[in-house]
C-alpha cells in the first residue's frame, strides 16, 4: 500500500502539477497586487472613488451593489488569461506546429515520440535563428 502512494508521489506528473500550483498561487498574488494598487486606484480616480471598489456602487435599502469590484474581478481575469496565453499557450502551440513540420519533412520518425532532447533542440536552434537576425 505505502509503495503504490511513493509510486504515484514520485512520478512525475504529480510533482509538476504540485509545482504548477505553487507558482500559480505566486502569479495570482502578483496579478492582485497588480490590479488592485495600480488598475483599482487609475480607474476609481476617474470615477472620482477612493477605488475601483468604491466606483459604481449602487445603494439598494441596507445593502450595496459594488460593480465596480466585478469590474476589477473581470480585469483580474483577462489579465491572467493573456498572461496564461502569451506566455504558454502560444509558445507551446508553436513548439508543436514546429515539432509537426519536422516530423512531416522526415527529421523526426513517425513511429518515435518527440523527447525531451527533441524539443530542447528546436530551442536551441531558434534561439540562435532568432539571435542571427539581430
Amino acid at each position: 500500500m505505502l509503495k503504490g502512494f511513493k509510486d504515484f508521489i514520485m512520478r512525475g506528473n504529480v510533482i509538476d502539477l504540485a509545482v504548477a500550483v505553487v507558482i500559480g498561487a505566486a502569479f495570482t498574488a502578483v496579478v492582485n497586487a497588480i490590479v488592485e494598487n495600480i488598475f483599482n486606484p487609475l480607474i476609481g480616480a476617474l470615477f472620482k472613488a477612493e477605488s475601483l471598489n468604491e466606483a459604481f456602487n449602487v445603494p439598494i435599502g441596507d445593502a450595496e451593489l459594488k460593480f465596480g469590484a466585478v469590474l476589477g474581478a473581470i480585469i483580474t481575469f483577462l489579465i491572467v488569461a493573456a498572461v496564461v496565453y502569451f506566455v504558454f499557450v502560444l509558445p507551446i502551440n508553436k513548439m508543436k506546429e514546429h515539432a509537426e513540420s519536422r516530423r512531416k519533412a522526415g527529421v523526426v520518425q513517425e513511429d518515435k515520440p518527440v523527447t525531451e532532447i527533441d524539443v530542447l533542440t528546436e530551442i536551441r536552434d531558434l534561439l540562435a535563428k532568432n539571435s542571427l537576425r539581430k
